[in-house]
C-alpha cells in the first residue's frame, strides 16, 4: 500500500467554509421547467445558509437579479451568500466544480480534471473552464490550481478523508475505454493523493446520465460506515444489480482489515416523466456543517431514508429538501452542489 502524501481529499463531513452552486436559468437545460426547479434551489439555499456560507455562480446580471429576488422573497439570509458571475453550460457543480485537496498546514489545491459532459453526452466547454474562471475571480484565495487532462467528475468519487477513494468501474470505463483498471488506479492515486482505490463493478440507476456515479449509489460516512441505495423490490429491474452491489460493499474492508458498517437506504417507488423513469436516489445527499441535507421526492420512503442517513451521521440535524424537480434532469441534491473545505473560501 502506498504511503499517504501530505495533501489529501477530505471527507465531506469535515468542516467546510461554504457550498458552491450555480443558479439555473433559461439558457440551461432547466429552461422548460425553470420556475419549478428554482423552488428547489431556493429551498436548498435556505437550508445551507442556516449552517454555513453559500457561493452562487450566476451567468449574468439578469440571472443574478432573479436569484437574489427569489431568495429575498423567501426570507433567505442573503448576507451569507456571495454571488460570482461566470458563464456555464449547466448547473451540475458536483461534476464541473473543484475537487479540493488540503493539508494540515491549511494549504489547498484545486484539482481540475477535464469535464467532458459525462463522456461527451452534452456540450461542456464553458463548464470545463469554470474552475479557472472562479480562480481568476479570487473565489478560492491563494489556493493552487492543478489542471489534469483526464476526464473525471466529482460525483464519480467518494473519499473517507483518510486516503481511501471509492468509485465505479462502469463510469470510468465509459470515460476511458482504452485504459486498464491498473492505469486508472495510478492516475487516481496521483491526482487525488490517495492511498488506495476501491472499485464497485455493480450498481446503476435508470435515467442516470452519469454512467453510475458513486454519489448516487454509495457514500462514506464517519467511523467507517457506508450508506448505500438498496432495492428491496424483487420485481424492480434494479433489484439484482443493486443486490450484487450490496454484496460488493459487504466484501470491502477498511485499511485495518475490518468490514464497513453498512446502512441500506429504502427504495422509492418508480417516478415516471412521460414514460421515462427518473433516477430517484436517496444516497445523493449533502453534508454541511452541523447538518445533512437529504433529498425528498414526495414518496412514502422519504422519512425513513432521512432517518437512516441521520443515524449514519450522528450529531447532525437532518433537513429534507424537495428534489423531485431535479431528477427530471437525471440528478439530485448532491449533484448540484460542491462543498468547499474550511479555510478555502472564508
Amino acid at each position: 500500500m502506498t504511503a499517504l502524501p501530505s495533501l489529501r481529499l477530505p471527507a465531506e463531513w469535515e468542516p467546510q467554509s461554504a457550498v458552491l452552486i450555480a443558479w439555473p436559468h433559461a439558457g440551461t437545460d432547466w429552461a422548460e421547467r425553470l420556475g419549478e426547479v428554482e423552488t428547489t434551489y431556493v429551498a436548498l439555499a435556505a437550508a445551507i445558509v442556516r449552517f454555513e456560507a453559500l457561493v452562487i455562480v450566476v451567468a449574468d446580471d439578469p440571472v443574478h437579479a432573479q436569484a437574489r429576488t427569489l431568495l429575498q422573497e423567501a426570507g433567505v439570509d442573503t448576507a451569507r451568500i456571495r454571488f460570482v458571475q461566470q458563464p456555464y453550460d449547466d448547473t451540475w457543480l458536483r461534476d464541473s466544480g473543484p475537487i479540493t485537496l488540503t493539508d494540515d498546514d491549511g494549504l489547498f489545491q484545486l484539482t481540475d480534471f477535464r469535464f467532458t459532459g459525462w463522456g461527451g453526452k452534452f456540450g461542456a466547454e464553458r463548464d470545463d473552464a469554470l474552475i479557472a474562471g472562479l480562480v481568476r475571480e479570487g473565489v478560492f484565495g491563494q489556493a493552487s490550481h492543478r489542471r489534469i487532462d483526464w476526464a473525471l467528475e466529482g460525483g464519480g468519487i467518494e473519499s473517507d478523508g483518510a486516503g481511501t477513494v471509492l468509485t465505479t468501474w462502469r463510469c470510468l470505463h465509459q470515460r476511458h475505454p482504452e485504459q486498464t483498471r491498473e492505469a486508472m488506479d495510478a492516475i487516481l492515486l496521483d491526482g487525488l493523493h490517495a492511498g488506495r482505490i476501491l472499485w464497485l463493478d455493480y450498481g446503476y440507476l435508470e435515467g442516470d446520465d452519469t454512467d453510475a456515479h458513486i454519489d448516487t449509489l454509495a457514500r462514506f460516512a464517519p467511523a467507517k460506515h457506508i450508506v448505500f441505495q438498496a432495492c428491496d423490490d424483487a420485481s424492480d429491474p434494479h433489484h439484482t444489480e443493486l443486490q450484487h452491489m450490496a454484496d460488493e460493499l459487504a466484501a470491502l474492508r477498511t485499511r485495518d482489515g475490518q468490514p464497513y458498517t453498512l446502512h441500506p437506504l429504502p427504495w422509492a417507488q418508480p417516478i415516471l416523466d412521460q414514460g421515462r423513469r427518473l433516477a430517484a436516489s436517496y444516497a445523493n445527499y449533502l453534508i454541511v456543517n452541523g447538518a445533512v441535507l437529504v433529498p425528498a421526492y414526495g414518496d412514502a420512503a422519504d422519512d425513513e431514508a432521512a432517518r437512516i442517513i441521520g443515524e449514519a451521521h450522528p450529531g447532525r440535524e437532518v433537513v429534507q429538501v424537495p428534489c423531485r424537480p431535479l431528477i427530471w434532469q437525471n440528478g439530485s441534491l448532491h449533484c448540484i452542489t460542491m462543498q468547499l473545505p474550511a479555510g478555502l473560501a472564508d
